[in-house]
């Protein structure tokens, strides 16, 4: 019984760190980080509610290609289907110590992810309009 808690415990503590503090790197030109979005999210022309995982590839990005992704996030299993992906506009700023989403509000009501930045990134990625 002891082991099943000590075992329920560390396993805890993994899934909350890798989603609480969801990391800078996922390799070495990769960014990531895992959020709820506990209202509807327009993310280019894609609605996003609920958990999600969103990568930044850097390699990617420096070959103009679609280097943001938005995946699906099923805490205790991880990532799931794609949702969106696009070439983000990159802009230096200062380190983060969180991660941060800019939204607007829409006519419709929901708001539009207009920029996000990465804990502990000194680059925010602009969501194209279109």
């Amino acid at each position: 019984m002891r082991t099943r808690i000590i075992v329920g415990l560390a396993l805890l503590f993994v899934v909350g760190v890798g989603t609480l503090g969801a990391g800078p790197t996922v390799g070495v030109d990769k960014q990531w980080t895992i959020t709820n979005f506990r209202d509807p999210v327009l993310v280019k022309r894609v609605v996003i509610s609920g958990p999600v995982a969103v990568v930044h590839d850097s390699e990617k990005m420096a070959r103009g290609e679609a280097c943001t992704t938005f995946y699906r996030f099923k805490p205790g299993v991880g990532i799931q289907e794609e949702l969106v992906s696009f070439h983000c506009q990159p802009r230096d700023t200062k380190m983060a110590t969180d991660t941060t989403f800019t939204t607007v509000s829409t006519d419709a009501g929901c708001k539009k992810l207009v920029e996000y930045q990465i804990a502990g990134t000194a680059e925010a990625h602009g969501v194209p309009a279109q």
